[in-house]
């Protein structure tokens, strides 16, 4: 929840910091009031996404926001089951499919975020918890064009806190292992990011991890120049 209209500035230093050799896929996804005008704004540089959508296409659901909305104001993905969501506003794994589902039907593809508490992880229930919640959050018609797996440990996010490389790469394995249980080996495709903490000072060895398809970054996308030294980390893999 950050970001006004003078905010659009950074988006505006954002695609004056890219260029041709950009070696990987940027999204950027600013608050819903923010999207028409982001959309106008970058002109194509990035891809942008939206926050959450509702499972329904539209009806008396005051305050929330449809899939189809998000793609009309120029998204072409929306992230859902964000741990901020499940925690102040009690989704469910059964609800974030519903919402990975609408994104499909919208045209989006659909980041799907899970991840353990630290006393999960204190329990060793981290891969218990993980698996699980792949097989309730990931609808079966998931592919690798229309979605993106996120592991945020939600005792890493905004802490300052991240696991170690070998952790990250473990999780991230057994992720993979999962998609394969659940949906076939295809879905060994999909990308899994990593997210929880994500700056400029870990990026690239974040991302240099050989499970490690992305990042989802959080406080650091708030800042152009924070984020371009990610993007530039990625590059410079």
């Amino acid at each position: 929840m950050n970001g006004l209209s003078a905010d659009l500035a950074e988006l505006e230093a954002l695609k004056q910091g890219l260029d041709a050799s950009t070696a990987c896929d940027v999204l950027v996804c600013p608050p819903a009031s923010l999207i028409a005008r982001a959309h106008a704004a970058v002109t194509g540089a990035f891809a942008l996404g939206g926050q959450d959508c509702r499972a329904e296409a539209s009806g008396a659901f005051t305050g929330d926001i449809s899939a189809e909305m998000l793609k009309d104001a120029g998204a072409s993905a929306v992230i859902v089951g964000h741990s901020e969501r499940r925690q102040y506003h009690g989704e469910r794994d059964a609800d974030v499919a519903a919402k990975a589902r609408a994104a499909w039907r919208a045209g989006l593809m659909a980041i799907i975020c899970i991840g353990e508490t630290e006393d999960q992880r204190d329990a060793g229930q981290a891969h218990h918890i993980c698996g699980g919640q792949i097989k309730g959050s990931v609808p079966a018609e998931a592919t690798a064009e229309n979605t993106a797996i996120a592991y945020e440990p939600v005792w890493a996010i905004g802490s300052g806190k991240t696991p170690t490389g070998k952790e990250i790469e473990n999780m991230h394995a057994h992720l993979r292992s999962c998609l394969a249980d659940a949906l076939g080996e295809d879905a060994r495709g999909i990308r899994i990011l990593y997210g929880g903490s994500v700056n400029p000072s870990n990026a690239a060895e974040i991302l240099n991890l050989s499970e490690v398809d992305g990042a989802l970054v959080g406080g650091s996308s708030l800042k152009a120049s924070d984020f371009l030294k990610i993007i530039t980390a990625i590059k410079s893999l």
